[in-house]
């Protein structure tokens, strides 16, 4: 109640021409302000700054090196080997079952995993047990930590203890730095079943006197070969094929193998019969024992193949299949004579039978499309596009013989209608149009599209078209079971032909001259009409120029009441008027008529 200013301190302000702010130091009334002043630690470091003016801003200490622990342990991983067990409850083999495991700690965020080495077929779902987290450690929200790992302890995670034997040596160098004491290493415990089914099972066999080894190193790499043929002729779409029949003396195996040609249109498939022992004769099967087995096995067989049931010009069956051995090669022979004194290796000559031509029989033409085109699928499965005479096509380009033709018909109403036949010369097409008559009662338009005519009798073999000289003046024509007639054609025919001339008979050339003579005649009889008209033309004009000066001397005539007088008279609107009645109209009209003028008109 005692203040008696309220004046506000000033903070706006110049300093040399330029506007600045700065902060109050009093309040209202001039109380002074706690608020805008600086602190002791700001006093002090004032106080303690060296003059800059003259030696410049003192240098600072660099700030002491500072690495996070996500830089410090990066890819810095602690690995423990572990196992634990788990039961079986539902086996009579085992009870129990030891897991191998790596446990991994990674530094960088104290987050754990547990991974499983996958074993293949092992029947169970190994990899990655436990995911990359942090592992709670209780139930006080406490997590697993490198100081909580050592050998030859139990950890329990998630309800499953994990023994750990041993760790790698960075782990060891890693804890031993830490000042961490590490128990002795343990060994890895196995799992009895696995190491049980690893053991090889003891076989009992029967020594014999046939000594298998002394085969096998005396005859490794010797093999016999044949040359034989398959007759499947029997059989719907059979044939003889030839053959390779390899006889392995090391091991009594036999193999027979296709001989693959280019070209033959069959899959190189190269083994008939793959390696093996061929029985030759079967012990006599019980009636329980099944017809379809998989393995034959020596119980089943009573003899089996061997290098003396094979020779030259004699038939083998092997599994079912009969091949006839024509030939063999010289090494084949050489075993046969020193093992068995056989000299006899005639090769047998095997005639081929000649392949029956075919002959490729062309459906008829089913009138779609054209047959050129249509032929095409008759020669390759993929047809290819006839081809075009490209000279005649450019030679020809927009070169069209247009003809009047009229239609053959029974009925009356159809004999009345003309078409316009196009013959285009550089594709030999013909098309048909027909111009539209009103009230006709047909309508008119494109008759027939763009295509080439066969002439009648033609066939798919020997296809025949209609050509610029079969189209005369009078010939018939027959387009798809329609007959025309041709009345009249373009001067453009008669003028193309004529240049042509060596290209046309003479027949055709002949028709059209004698088709266009009377046009030439009435042409010419024309010119000379219209050179008359002219004269005639020249003389009217001088009449009608006298006719109009005679009128303008009579400037008391109104010429429309002479129009309308005219064409009262001229009732039927013919615009012709007799002389008598001109005259008369004349008269009283008050026209004047003089007799030399009225004759001339």
């Amino acid at each position: 109640p005692q203040k008696t200013s309220f004046h506000r301190s000033q903070t706006l302000g110049y300093k040399n021409g330029f506007a600045f702010s700065r902060l109050p130091t009093v309040g209202i009334g001039g109380e002074r302000l706690y608020v805008n002043q600086l602190s002791q630690a700001e006093l002090d470091e004032l106080s303690n700054v060296r003059p800059t003016l003259t030696y410049g801003q003192a240098k600072q200490a660099p700030p002491s090196g500072f690495i996070p622990a996500h830089v410090a342990f990066d890819k810095k991983i602690l690995k423990f080997d572990a196992y634990f067990q788990e039961d079986v409850p539902l086996s009579a083999e085992e009870h129990y079952r030891i897991r191998q495991v790596c446990i991994y700690y990674y530094l960088e965020d104290d987050s754990m995993s547990v991974i499983e080495p996958v074993v293949q077929n092992s029947g169970l779902p190994q990899g990655k047990l436990i995911r990359r987290h942090r592992v709670p450690k209780n139930d006080h929200g406490d997590h697993y930590h490198w100081k909580d790992l050592n050998r030859g302890m139990n950890i329990t995670m998630y309800g499953r203890t994990y023994r750990i034997v041993d760790c790698d040596p960075f782990t060891q160098v890693f804890l031993e730095s830490q000042g961490i004491e590490l128990n002795p290493p343990e060994e890895m415990v196995f799992d009895p079943y696995t190491e049980l089914r690893r053991m090889p099972m003891r076989k009992y066999v029967t020594p014999s006197d046939f000594d298998q080894l002394k085969q096998f190193l005396t005859y490794d790499k010797q093999v016999l070969r044949f040359y034989a043929m398959w007759d499947d002729t029997d059989n719907m779409f059979g044939e003889n094929r030839p053959y390779i029949i390899h006889y392995y003396l090391a091991d009594d195996t036999v193999e027979v193998r296709e001989i693959y040609k280019q070209n033959d249109g069959r899959d190189p498939f190269p083994i008939l019969i793959k390696r093996q022992r061929l029985p030759k004769t079967f012990v006599e099967k019980k009636k329980t024992f099944p017809s379809c087995v998989l393995e034959i096995s020596d119980q089943e067989v009573l003899e089996w193949y061997t290098a003396k049931d094979f020779a030259v010009g004699k038939s083998t069956t092997l599994l079912g299949r009969t091949f006839f051995i024509y030939d063999c090669d010289e090494f084949t022979r050489n075993f046969y004579r020193d093992k068995f004194g056989i000299t006899d290796f005639q090769p047998v000559e095997i005639k081929k039978k000649p392949v029956e031509e075919v002959p490729q029989v062309i459906p008829p033409y089913n009138g779609f499309g054209f047959l050129e085109d249509s032929l095409q699928n008759c020669f390759s499965l993929l047809p290819k596009p006839p081809r075009k005479d490209i000279i005649k096509m450019l030679e020809n380009h927009h070169k069209v013989l247009r003809y009047q033709v009229a239609l053959e018909s029974p009925n009356p109403e159809d004999r009345k209608r003309r078409f316009i036949l196009s013959y285009f010369l550089s594709n030999d097409m013909i098309s048909i149009y027909e111009p539209p008559v009103r009230n006709s009662g047909i309508i008119g338009g494109k008759y027939l599209g763009k295509t080439r005519v066969a002439k009648p009798g033609s066939t798919a073999d020997n296809a025949t078209y209609y050509e610029p000289s079969d189209l005369t003046i009078g010939s018939t024509i027959e387009v798809f079971g329609h007959r025309f007639v041709i009345t009249d054609a373009d001067e453009y025919v008669l003028n193309y032909m004529e240049s042509n001339a060596e290209s046309f008979p003479a027949a055709t050339l002949q028709s059209l001259r004698d088709h266009f003579r009377p046009r030439q005649v009435v042409k010419e009889t024309a010119n000379s009409d219209i050179a008359t008209l002219g004269t005639c033309k020249q003389e009217l004009d001088e009449l009608i120029s006298q006719v109009q000066e005679e009128l303008k001397l009579h400037k008391s005539l109104n010429n429309k009441n002479i129009r309308e007088a005219f064409l009262q008279c001229d009732e039927d609107g013919s615009g012709i008027l007799d002389k008598a009645k001109f005259l008369a109209l004349c008269d009283s009209l008050g026209v004047p008529t003089k007799a030399f003028l009225v004759n001339k008109v």
